[in-house]
């Protein structure tokens, strides 16, 4: 473990957490004297990996796109049959009431917010967690029961959590809403095979109508009006406002970002979601050959218009291409012309130099010398110019651009 963790720059217990988390069996503690000794346990096989298991990791501050996973369904759903949920309290419901309890600061009969975020996908009141974590509990394990698994969504799986309204359906809404309920980090997914099935389970609100007494408010059924008198002054006024109803939601939704899919069962007044876990998870099963197919269409979408980007972006470098390949064609020319210019001017420089240096040699010493002189300066203060290097540093298109794309 420490060799292997050094090739990771992490220490080895850090990467005995990594294989814990990713269900990779290693060697207990002493494996490796009993081998000396030939006294070893044969090596645990790599178990196989059960949907929604998380299957990689990467060092911390590196960011890599998670490997595709399929999406299928192991078995039709009329193949699977329906058995007796368990009665006992679901792994991801089990000691989380503290969780739910230890809350950020609410009004009074408002939504839980806790703490942690880490918790099953579950939006209530006080008055109403109980309910809510037994009727979790309770279709957690009929959904294990017909032999799907409930987790929390991997952290290598690119899940969403769709966004819920807690209002209750069918009742008249605002048209303006701003929700501000809790969320957690992760969403909690019941797979279908490999197929990842998004819940939520939410108290629904209520339209309520509230009396503002003695600095707070109270429902309106519950205000007692004081007896009436001629010194009597009524200093309350009414306001409505959205409460939780003790009624509940579940919304099954699409995890996976291309397709937008839900579908909600909720509570009435005289109708509870208990008395229908069974339905709710055959529906939830024959829900999931639907999504698998919307996937498939929208990964078909996807690849189309994958392809045709690339296309485009093909097209735009070709452009881009010959645009500079014409460039370099145009500035190497332009360049040509320039040396093509610069020695003219310096034959003629050379010409006028050698004309004065002629005439000089035919007048009287005193005054050729002078001449001379003269002329030296000047060739110093022009300095050597050749019209070779001039022409040596000119740059055929070719060398100023080589094309990316042959042409036809």
């Amino acid at each position: 473990m420490t060799k292997v963790a050094e090739q990771f720059g992490v220490s080895g217990s850090y990467l005995a957490r990594v294989c814990t988390m990713l269900s990779v069996p290693r060697p207990e503690q002493g494996y490796w004297a009993k081998l000396a000794v030939g006294k070893a346990p044969p090596p645990k096989p790599l178990p196989k990996a059960q949907p929604g298991d998380q299957l990689y990791w990467v060092k911390d501050g590196e960011h890599r796109p998670p490997p595709l996973r399929p999406r299928r369904l192991s078995e039709s759903p009329t193949q699977t049959r329906l058995r007796t949920p368990r009665t006992r309290t679901h792994r991801l419901i089990h000691g989380v009431r503290e969780n739910f309890e230890n809350s950020r600061p609410i009004d009074d009969g408002g939504y839980l917010k806790p703490y942690k975020k880490l918790l099953a996908d579950i939006t209530a009141s006080q008055a109403c967690l109980e309910k809510a974590l037994s009727f979790t509990s309770d279709l957690f394990n009929a959904l294990e029961a017909t032999g799907h698994r409930v987790i929390l969504g991997p952290r290598d799986e690119r899940l969403r959590r769709a966004t819920i309204d807690e209002r209750e359906l069918g009742k008249k809404q605002r048209r303006y809403y701003y929700g501000n309920l809790w969320s957690p980090y992760r969403p909690t997914v019941v797979y279908i095979g490999d197929l990842a099935i998004g819940l939520a389970i939410i108290e629904m609100s209520e339209e309520v109508l509230l009396r503002y007494v003695g600095g707070k408010y109270i429902r309106e059924s519950d205000y007692v009006p004081p007896k009436l008198s001629r010194h009597h002054v009524d200093h309350t006024w009414t306001t409505t406002r959205d409460l939780p109803s003790g009624r509940l939601r579940l919304v099954a939704y699409s995890p996976y970002w291309r397709v937008d899919w839900s579908t909600t069962w909720q509570e009435t007044k005289n109708e509870s979601l208990q008395s229908s876990l069974k339905s709710i998870a055959s529906s939830i099963q024959v829900a999931a050959t639907e999504l698998v197919a919307k996937l498939e269409e929208a990964d078909r979408k996807a690849e189309i218009a994958r392809l045709e980007q690339l296309a485009a972006e093909e097209k735009r470098q070709r452009q881009e291409d010959r645009r500079r390949v014409e460039q370099s064609i145009q500035e190497s020319k332009e360049h040509l012309g320039q040396i093509i210019q610069q020695w003219s001017n310096v034959m003629n420089v050379e010409r006028f130099l050698a004309g004065v240096q002629q005439r000089a040699g035919g007048l009287p010493e005193a005054d050729r010398g002078a001449i001379l002189e003269r002329l030296k300066l000047a060739r110093e203060f022009l300095g050597t110019q050749d019209p070779l290097n001039f022409f040596l540093s000119w740059k055929t298109p070719e060398e100023r651009y080589q094309p990316r794309y042959a042409e036809e």
